[in-house]
Order: C-alpha cells, then sequence, then structure tokens
C-alpha cells in the first residue's frame, strides 16, 4: 500500500528543465560555443544534481579554472535571478495539477529536489503549491538522505513509498533509500533510464492507475 509520494520538480511536476537549460548556457556564453556545449550536456545528464556541484564540475573540468566561494556563490546567485520568476511560471507536466488536486488529501506527498530548499519552498509559495505537500527539501540535502529522512520521521517502510523522478540522480536517490521509483521520460529519445527495469511514463496524466496498481485497486 502506498502511503507516500516523493516527487522531483523540474521535469517532474513543472515543465522547467529548458529554463536552467537556458540560463547555464547563458552564463557560459561569453566563453566560446564549445564550452556552452559541454556545460548543457553535462546540465542535461545530471538532472537532479544540485547547482553548487555543477559549477564546481564546469571550473574544475571544463574551464580548468580555480573556483573560490566568493565566485561560486555570485553564480549561484546570478543564476537564480535568471531561473526563479521563469520557474515559478513554467506549466504543470501533463496531468500533475489533476494528480495533486486528486492525491494530495489521501496520500501524503513530498518534494526533493536539486534546487536549493529556500528557493523551492519560495517557488512552491509563489505557485500556490503548498497545499498539497506534507513536506519540500532541496539542497544541499542529497536526495537519498531526503527520502530516509521522510521514511524515519514518518514511520513508513521502504514499500510504503514511491519517488518519482526523471535523472539517474533520482533513482539512485530512491535505491540508496530502499523506495520504489518511476522514472519520467518525455523526450521519446531520452535514454536515460533504457535498458532499467523500472517503470517509466510520458508524462503523470496516467499516474493515478499506477498508484492503483501498486494499492490493489485503491488510491488509499
Amino acid at each position: 500500500m502506498i502511503k507516500a509520494i516523493i516527487f522531483d520538480f523540474d521535469g517532474v511536476l513543472v515543465e522547467s528543465v529548458d529554463v536552467k537549460t537556458r540560463a547555464f548556457a547563458k552564463m557560459f556564453d561569453d566563453e566560446g560555443e564549445d564550452v556552452v556545449q559541454k556545460v548543457v550536456d553535462y546540465h542535461l545528464m545530471n538532472g537532479g544534481v544540485s547547482r553548487v556541484r555543477k559549477f564546481e564540475y564546469y571550473y574544475e573540468k571544463i574551464l580548468k579554472r580555480s573556483l573560490s566561494e566568493e565566485k561560486l556563490q555570485e553564480l549561484c546567485d546570478t543564476f537564480s535571478r535568471l531561473v526563479v520568476d521563469e520557474v515559478i511560471n513554467s506549466p504543470y507536466v501533463k496531468g500533475a495539477r489533476e494528480f495533486l488536486d486528486i492525491v494530495h488529501s489521501k496520500i501524503d506527498l513530498y518534494v526533493a529536489s536539486g534546487t536549493p530548499e529556500d528557493e523551492l519552498i519560495e517557488i512552491v509559495r509563489c505557485r500556490e503549491m503548498g497545499k498539497y505537500f506534507n513536506g519540500v527539501f532541496g539542497s544541499p540535502v542529497q536526495k537519498g538522505d531526503i527520502a530516509r529522512m521522510i521514511l524515519s520521521q514518518n514511520g513508513y517502510s521502504t514499500d510504503e513509498v514511491v519517488f518519482i523522478g526523471d535523472s539517474i540522480t533520482d533513482l539512485n536517490g530512491a535505491q540508496d533509500s530502499g523506495v520504489r521509483f518511476i522514472g519520467r521520460v518525455a523526450d521519446a529519445g531520452d535514454t536515460s533510464f533504457a535498458g532499467m527495469d523500472i517503470e517509466v511514463v510520458k508524462d503523470l496524466s496516467g499516474l493515478e492507475e499506477i498508484i492503483l496498481g501498486f494499492n490493489n485497486g485503491n488510491i488509499v
């Protein structure tokens, strides 16, 4: 019986992945096309990884430059300014709002995101999504740790919780905590979960049916 669902945010509940892709590209535009492409490729292949870790990778592995704490904070602040308003105004993933409306009073719902937690909470507040969730959690805490915390604090067993994400980082968080995983694959060309024995969905329009299946036909 599923008692709780943990959602990633960008690309699972809200169509905001492209917003962040454009922001990373803009921030490294002065470095040339080759660097921008490497930055974008890494971002897309590492969805769910915090922006702090991404900036550290970009500087160490791509630019081959040192990155001070002051510069890192400046980058994070700039990125936040570029994306917050756009994420607030991004559309829901198809079926997401309908699912949240139907299920939030019957199953405990949580968010576990790579977005800084204070920023994530503000986005959820501005989108008037707070009513749906029992908890909203972001970086710097890792997703596996967030999931374990949710299990521990609420007394759920691992078979009572499902994690829904769109990246290997999300899958790793689910596996680290021992809960089930459903992958969101929006693009037919996305091979993130190819060859893996996991349930995948194009959007959330059929999610209620999947949860009903887990619960032998009952939503609670």
